[in-house]
């Protein structure tokens, strides 16, 4: 995968909080980009609050449902942001693309990062989509 650049990362991220991003450009590192963004841009507490709604917004704009099996996932996002907000507390004033390509360089950037840290059934369960569940397996470290 070619890195993201910073104008590709805004552009990713206008068209996510716009519901105009195509559902193929709704890529593992878009996710990541978005996170970084919105705690770059907003701070990490307003990104905890905004992202579940904005995924979900976006999720059914582009077709897709949020339900328990499908769609949004509370504890993979709010999981994801703690890991962007830790990699841009240790990149100072870096560049998003170059923090985003940190993270995609490393085990984040592996679609299954998360499985590390949490049992599939655990991870997979309505209760971790609906609300945040605690690793299970390790700590989250990044």
């Amino acid at each position: 995968m070619t890195p993201m650049t910073d104008d590709e990362i805004d552009e990713t991220v206008r068209g996510f909080l716009a519901c105009s991003l195509p559902k193929a450009g709704w890529t593992h590192a878009a996710h990541f980009a978005a996170a970084l963004w919105l705690v770059r841009h907003r701070g990490e507490a307003a990104a905890r609050a905004e992202m579940p709604g904005l995924i979900r917004q976006y999720n059914e704009s582009v077709g897709g449902r949020n339900t328990d099996t499908e769609g949004y996932h509370e504890t993979i996002t709010q999981a994801s942001l703690l890991i962007a907000s830790r990699a841009l507390s240790a990149a100072g004033d870096a560049p998003l693309s170059d923090v985003l390509a940190s993270l995609m360089a490393g085990p984040c950037g592996q679609s299954g990062w998360i499985l590390a840290h949490w049992t599939k059934d655990r991870l997979m369960s309505p209760e971790a989509r609906r609300a945040w569940l605690a690793p299970d397996l390790q700590p989250l470290t990044g």
